[in-house]
């Protein structure tokens, strides 16, 4: 065997040396959050709340270094609940998360799901958001108040569009604010779309007299002027938007919408926990920080077991309301 040469050595050294730095303080190899393989499904049509969702955060957690090439694809059909069935048909598949919120929820119960957000492994609920009443810019209604009266004249005449299946958050709303403007929930023309995309073409088109959606969903429109904005249905108003609350307008009740991330059941604790991780040190990059803030979203951070508790007690409520609703 030759001798290794004093150059030889130097080089070892220098490999050795050379090497660490490759591994960065906070790089996901770092942290453990790297997950080769990851795919987010998107349980809608492209254009929809989960889909902004799961590309943003796959964007953002590729931006923050945290892991690298995730892949993200959509299964729409039925409210999500095709991709449900999937996600839980992907049994301990720890490289398969899906992006998701109460319209899912929802649709468990409208569409009598065989399988159920009980069968997921919980991640993380991420944002909640308030969702939003619009109109064409060519539409008649110019605000909220001209909308509910003619809507009160005659509900069947005045169809609203969602981005969700009965049971989901767009539905929901609407019904809640026929509620508060005595206008029963049972006679509202209600028309779902799966997803904001689909959802967007027949208010523009002025298929539909108004659309419900999420906030973040339409903001270039409204700042375009293709969408007039008549109302936000959360607590207070949104900063930035011009727009009232309902209950500033009249109706006494708000909604607000939440998303989050479910992966598949039968995850080992060390995928689990690695899942937990990538979501968590996502939520404190300043990428996502700055995400949230220019879609108009609420910081609702709630990872692992806790969020857990969060979606069961949601299907209770969700299941109260539709029975209480007649719906």
């Amino acid at each position: 065997m030759r001798s290794r040469t004093p150059l030889a050595l130097l080089g070892a050294a220098l490999l050795v040396l050379v090497g660490p730095p490759l591994l960065t303080p906070g790089s996901g190899a770092d942290t453990g959050t790297r997950i080769p393989g990851l795919r987010f499904m998107v349980p809608n049509s492209p254009g929809g709340g989960y889909d902004i969702t799961a590309r943003t955060a796959a964007k953002n957690a590729e931006e923050a270094d945290l892991t690298h090439d995730i892949e993200v694809f959509n299964l729409p059909g039925a409210g999500g609940t095709v991709g449900l069935t999937r996600l839980v048909g992907e049994h301990g598949n720890g490289r398969l998360a899906m992006s998701m919120g109460l319209g899912v929820v929802g649709a468990v119960h409208t569409n009598k799901s065989p399988r159920t957000l009980a069968d997921t492994t919980p991640i993380a609920r991420l944002t909640e958001e308030q969702d939003i009443v619009v109109v064409s810019k060519d539409s008649p209604y110019k605000t909220i108040q001209q909308l509910v009266a003619a809507w009160k004249k005659d509900p069947a005449e005045v169809p609203v569009g969602g981005g969700s299946s009965p049971g989901g958050p767009d539905h929901l709303a609407p019904m809640l604010m026929a509620r508060a403007a005595g206008i029963a929930p049972r006679s509202v023309n209600y028309v779902p779309f799966d997803g904001g995309g689909e959802l967007l073409a027949s208010i523009l088109g002025n298929k539909i007299a108004f659309g419900v959606s999420g906030v973040g969903e339409y903001l270039d429109q409204i700042r375009s002027g293709e969408l007039r904005l008549l109302a936000v249905t959360g607590p207070e108003r949104v900063p930035g938007l011009d727009a009232p609350t309902l209950r500033e307008s009249g109706l006494a009740t708000d909604f607000t919408n939440w998303r989050g991330i479910v992966a598949p059941p039968g995850l080992s604790d060390a995928e689990r926990d690695k899942l937990i991780g990538l979501v968590t040190e996502l939520h404190g990059s300043k990428q996502w920080q700055e995400s949230m803030r220019r879609n108009g979203w609420d910081d609702a951070f709630l990872p692992g077991e806790e969020f857990g508790d969060f979606l069961r007690a949601q299907d209770r409520r969700v299941d109260s309301v539709l029975k209480e609703l007649g719906l």
